[in-house]
């Protein structure tokens, strides 16, 4: 059975990281010079995507849908069981990616990357508004 509570916690933490994200979009050139204010973005961008992923993770296992190969897998499953529309989830599999990338330095980041994805940030947006109507009408 899915935890509502649980799920609404972490839904509440994206939407509180997608709070600072958008304000840090803002930023002045002076701000954006301090050596901590993009640390500070990426690690944002990395525990939002981060409570996206723990939250389809634990959709997944509640519901038997798993389990799953890799968090982009959890995604999908989401998105492949109608929690998602199957668009989203194909998005949100590349921002898992993208959290990865910031996590483990696979390759090397590029720092304008980052700082444009400040601009995009409605599909973890839209993440939090399909799951909320999901788990309501699953009756969690």
């Amino acid at each position: 059975m899915v935890d509502e509570v649980r799920v609404l916690r972490l839904l509440r933490a994206v939407t509180d990281d997608l709070s600072v994200l958008r304000r840090e979009s803002g930023a002045d050139d002076e701000r954006r010079a301090d050596p901590i204010w993009l640390r500070g973005v990426k690690y944002t961008f990395v525990t939002a995507i981060e409570a996206c992923v723990d939250v389809a993770q634990h959709i997944c296992a509640a519901q038997g849908w798993g389990p799953p190969a890799d968090n982009g897998d959890a995604i999908r499953l989401l998105g492949d069981h109608g929690a998602l529309a199957a668009t989203l989830a194909l998005t949100l599999r590349k921002s898992v990616g993208f959290r990865n990338v910031l996590v483990h330095d696979y390759i090397a980041v590029n720092d304008e990357i980052v700082v444009a994805r400040l601009d995009a940030l409605d599909d973890l947006d839209e993440f939090v508004r399909q799951i909320a109507v999901y788990v309501s009408a699953a009756g969690a």
